[in-house]
């Protein structure tokens, strides 16, 4: 379904399906080496590994209760758009060779499939989960150390002062202190309200959720052992600017 001829149909399936599977940042990751490994587009499997940290079910029903339908609406309606557009243009730029090669060689789009009966199925699954953890175990211990570590660490009197309604570069400042934190949608939701008690402005806010959500030091940490260096960048690069542009935007519109 994700490997859909039409273009762009698979974006918009795996940005739905992030909608519906309420991951961290990190916890996405090995959904989405088994989305390259299995042959989907590497396109669409980056509009997934967005969507999923950044809108659920869980983000819409807690932004409702506190900020209304308003606002619930619109950060659900732009963060399944940033995950289709940033998809798409992480594919446009042809960077697949900039996976690592040992997700290539698992690769099994082409494999014949040989119908297993379940207990076959639990022993591929477990001999795959082994291998994969294989892989990327010190990358997970790190990251989750890390995010531990900085869990609950964000500086909103800080931010509330230099990320304020006055300063044209308050949305920039939000997002680049949001990147490096380490949270779920549920987890941040407390603190951007607090942010919004203290006079900042709802489209900074929201790129700085956004931000703390869809990207992050550890989510960066772990995607180093599937990404080579520069199609990380790239996708740090892009997701960050649509988020900036998404701050802009509603900053002038409410």
């Amino acid at each position: 379904m994700l490997s859909h001829r039409r273009e762009y149909v698979g974006n918009v399936l795996a940005a739905l399906l992030g909608i519906v599977t309420p991951f961290c940042s990190c916890s996405a990751v090995p959904l989405f080496i088994g989305f390259v490994e299995s042959g989907v587009p590497l396109d669409v499997t980056f509009s997934f590994l967005i969507s999923s940290p950044m809108v659920n079910e869980v983000a819409l029903i807690m932004l409702w209760g506190l900020f209304g339908r308003k606002i619930a609406i619109i950060y659900i309606y732009t963060g399944f758009v940033v995950a289709i557009v940033a998809g798409i243009v992480i594919g446009k730029l042809k960077m697949e060779k900039y996976i690592q090669d040992y997700v290539w060689e698992m690769q099994v789009s082409n494999a014949e499939i040989v119908p297993l009966n379940f207990r076959e199925k639990l022993n591929y699954a477990r001999e795959y989960t082994q291998e994969l953890l294989t892989k990327i175990w010190p990358y997970v211990v790190v990251g989750v150390g890390l995010g531990a570590f900085i869990h609950g660490y964000v500086p909103q009197d800080f931010l509330a002062r230099w990320a304020g309604p006055d300063n044209p570069f308050a949305v920039p400042i939000a997002v680049a202190l949001g990147v490096p934190l380490y949270s779920n949608a549920a987890g941040v939701i407390p603190i951007v309200h607090a942010l919004m008690e203290k006079g900042m402005a709802i489209g900074t806010v929201l790129a700085f959720m956004m931000a703390v959500t869809a990207l992050s030091l550890p989510e960066a940490i772990i995607l180093k052992n599937v990404l080579k260096n520069r199609l990380l960048a790239v996708f740090f690069g892009i997701v960050t600017a649509a988020i900036i542009c998404v701050g802009y935007l509603f900053n002038a519109i409410l």
